[in-house]
């Protein structure tokens, strides 16, 4: 039953891809995001957004919460629609700003950056953009699906047809990253999905579970640990800010503790998702229910 539905799941996605594929970018977001938010507020797991907003947003009103409801579904359906023209938003629709944060490290070779970041707008544009503009190296970790059909499709859609190396967040990855930084591959992470395994800091002034192997790798590796903002200004138009690296060591030269280092991460992406709370997926089990 399992391997039917998987089927298709993976069968609605490819013919949806094929005709976003043929449509031009900014109609193919535009239906994308009229589907999912006409039937997204609509469906149960929507309760589950709700419950998340009034735990991280409590000042929020329900009518504010229907909108950011129905602003989450509609950035969700875009994203979607994206998947086929990751290539072409990411190089002719994406603003890059404050570069003056990145240049030194761009333009040194030798040294692999650590770029971190949320699920916020399109967050697939992040990569694909430092690869398309700035023609910087960089490989990206995901959460694969449960669907392994899915997750095909997906990956050849995030590496722009195999020219970034992605790996599935697992035991191994570690490894492959690792072995990534060492050839001065730049790394693309995700930090606002919880890990079991990781440490406990406060996000919306709630506990929750982070992996806090990005700023581990940045301390073990002396490499530069800069946060990256997304944000949709309209349609499928971009803007990506780069923000000054975060503080990984004291000033006698000792590394702050992980635990105070993922709390000035958080802060950041506290403050980009209250900003346009639309565009941040509160679907995410972030928090313990």
């Amino acid at each position: 039953m399992k391997r039917l539905r998987y089927f298709l799941e993976a069968a609605l996605l490819a013919i949806l891809f094929v005709f976003f594929r043929i449509l031009p970018p900014e109609t193919a977001s535009n239906i994308g995001g009229y589907i999912a938010r006409t039937i997204g507020p609509k469906l149960a797991t929507s309760r589950k957004a709700r419950r998340h907003i009034q735990c991280a947003l409590p000042e929020t009103t329900k009518r504010e919460q229907d909108n950011i409801i129905k602003g989450m579904w509609d950035n969700l359906g875009r994203v979607i629609a994206e998947y086929p023209h990751l290539e072409r938003i990411s190089k002719h629709h994406t603003n890059i700003v404050d570069l003056a944060n990145l240049d030194q490290y761009i333009n040194d070779k030798t040294l692999p950056i650590i770029f971190i970041g949320g699920h916020l707008a399109n967050w697939e544009i992040n990569g694909a953009a430092t690869l398309t503009q700035l023609n910087h190296p960089i490989d990206l970790t995901y959460r694969a699906p449960n669907n392994p059909w899915t997750a095909k499709m997906l990956t050849k859609a995030r590496t722009l047809n195999g020219r970034i190396k992605a790996y599935p967040k697992s035991r191994e990855s570690g490894r492959l990253i690792i072995k990534a930084l060492k050839e001065a591959h730049s790394i693309g992470i995700l930090i606002d999905q919880k890990y079991n395994e990781g440490v406990e800091v406060d996000f919306f002034k709630m506990p929750t579970m982070t992996n806090p192997i990005f700023v581990q790798l940045c301390q073990r590796y002396k490499c530069p640990l800069i946060p990256v903002r997304n944000e949709r200004i309209s349609g499928c138009n971009f803007k990506l800010t780069a923000y000054p690296p975060l503080t990984l060591f004291k000033d006698d030269g000792t590394p702050r503790p992980v635990d105070d280092v993922i709390k000035d991460a958080h802060i950041l992406l506290e403050q980009w998702i209250k900003e346009r709370p639309e565009q941040w997926i509160w679907l995410h089990h972030r928090w313990k229910e």
